[in-house]
C-alpha cells in the first residue's frame, strides 16, 4: 500500500483548476431511479493491453492473456454502476446471444491528462511537513484534502506529482458474450408491496459519507447496481452537492442499491449497514468526524416487509440507537464525479473483497 502524506501547499483550485472545475460543479443532481433497468448477464474475458498492469479493482480481469476461453460470469444493470463504464457502452449495444472478440474497451477513466500534473518547490511545502518523505510513488494529501496526487520524480529543489485516475490511459481488450437481458422492477418510492413482482429488489441507506458505503455494497455478492445521491430532504428540486452541505435542503448523502433477492436478503444489506456504522450508531447526525444533517444515518424502507426488517434489526440495539428508519422518499442521483468515486481513486470494487476501504479515495 502507497504510504500517504499530507501535504499544505496553496489550494487544490491553484494546482489543478481543470479538476476542480468538474469536482465543484454546480450542476443539479437529476431525480432517477433504478426503474425499469436493463439488467444483463454475460460472460467476459478481459486482458490488459500493452505493458498496463492493473490491479485487480473489479471482476472479469484474467491476467494469462494465454487462456482467452477462461470466462466469468457477470450481472449489472446498465448504466448504474460497477466495472467498466466502456463495458456497460458495450453490452448496450449487443443482442442476447451476441458475441464480440477483441474488442478494446477504456479501462475507466479516459486519456491521461498533462493538466493532471503539476511540478511543486520544496519552498512551497507547509510547515511541518517532512521533505524527506516525498519520494517516487509516495501518495500526497495536497492542500484543502480535496485532491491526492502521486509523486513520479523528485529532483533536488522540487517534485513532480500527478492527480490523474490509476488507470487513465490504459486499456484492456475484451471477449464478451450477452446472456440475457430483463427489465429492473418499477417502484421506488415506499408502497405497502413495492418491487415484490421482481426478484430485483432495492434498497436504500444512508451511513455518513455515501462514497465508502457504495464500495461496501458493490462488492457484495448479488448486488447488481449502486447510485449515491440525496434524500429524505425537504426540497423536490434537484438538490447540488453545496446544497446538500449546507444543511438548508434537508437531504441525507445515502445509497441506492439494486439487489437479487434470490442472491442475497435484505436481512444481510440492513446487518451489514448496521455493521459498517459500529458505535457511530448512538451517533446524532454524525459518522465519524463528518457532522451534520447531511450525515445522518438511517434504513429506508421500499415496502412493509423490509420495513419490520429494518425496525427488529436496527430496534435490536436498543433505545441510545439514533439510526432512523423511515420510508423511501424521492432519491436524486449526486452528481457523476461522486459516482463510484473510491472506485475511479483505485480501491477493489471485487465481489467478497474483504479489504479496508479508506473513504479519501
Amino acid at each position: 500500500m502507497r504510504q500517504i502524506v499530507p501535504v499544505k501547499v496553496g489550494s487544490s483550485a491553484s494546482l489543478f483548476p481543470v479538476m476542480l472545475m468538474a469536482t465543484t460543479s454546480t450542476t443539479a443532481s437529476t431525480k432517477d431511479s433504478f426503474s425499469n433497468a436493463d439488467i444483463v448477464s454475460i460472460e467476459c474475458h478481459l486482458r490488459p493491453e500493452g505493458s498496463f498492469v492493473p490491479e485487480p479493482l473489479f471482476d472479469g480481469i484474467f491476467m494469462d492473456a494465454a487462456s482467452p476461453q477462461s470466462m466469468e460470469h457477470l450481472t449489472f444493470a446498465l448504466g448504474k454502476g460497477n466495472y467498466l463504464p466502456g463495458l456497460h457502452d458495450l453490452v448496450a449495444t449487443m443482442e442476447v446471444g451476441e458475441s464480440v472478440q477483441n474488442k478494446c474497451l477504456d479501462a475507466g477513466w479516459g486519456d491521461w491528462n498533462p493538466d493532471l500534473q503539476t511540478t511543486i518547490s520544496f519552498k512551497s511545502l507547509g510547515e511541518g511537513v517532512d521533505a524527506s518523505l516525498i519520494k517516487e510513488g509516495v501518495e500526497l494529501v495536497l492542500g484543502d484534502g480535496r485532491i491526492t496526487a502521486v509523486v513520479t520524480s523528485v529532483g533536488e529543489s522540487d517534485f513532480v506529482v500527478d492527480a490523474n485516475p490509476p488507470l487513465a490511459g490504459a486499456s484492456y481488450l475484451a471477449d464478451v458474450k450477452l446472456l440475457s437481458k430483463e427489465k429492473g422492477p418499477s417502484e421506488f418510492l415506499y408502497a405497502p408491496k413495492a418491487c415484490l413482482d421482481s426478484k430485483y429488489q432495492v434498497a436504500t441507506f444512508a451511513l455518513g459519507c455515501f462514497w465508502g458505503t457504495e464500495l461496501a455494497y458493490m462488492r457484495e455478492v448479488g448486488v447488481v447496481g449502486t447510485k449515491v445521491g440525496y434524500t429524505q430532504g425537504k426540497t423536490t428540486t434537484n438538490p447540488s452537492y453545496s446544497e446538500v452541505c449546507s444543511g438548508a435542503a434537508g437531504h441525507a448523502e445515502a445509497a441506492m442499491i439494486l439487489y437479487d433477492s434470490t442472491i442475497v436478503t435484505y436481512e444481510h444489506l440492513v446487518s451489514l449497514a448496521m455493521d459498517r456504522l459500529g458505535e457511530n450508531k448512538y451517533l446524532l447526525n454524525q459518522v465519524a468526524n463528518d457532522k451534520g444533517t447531511q450525515y445522518r444515518h438511517g434504513v429506508y424502507y421500499h415496502n412493509d416487509e423490509q420495513k419490520k426488517i429494518a425496525e427488529k434489526i436496527v430496534g435490536s440495539y436498543g433505545e441510545d440507537c439514533v439510526t432512523e428508519v423511515l420510508p423511501a422518499t424521492e432519491f436524486f442521483y449526486a452528481e457523476d464525479y461522486h459516482q463510484q468515486y473510491l472506485l475511479k481513486g483505485g480501491q477493489s470494487a471485487r465481489k467478497g473483497d474483504p479489504c479496508y476501504i479508506r473513504c479519501y479515495g
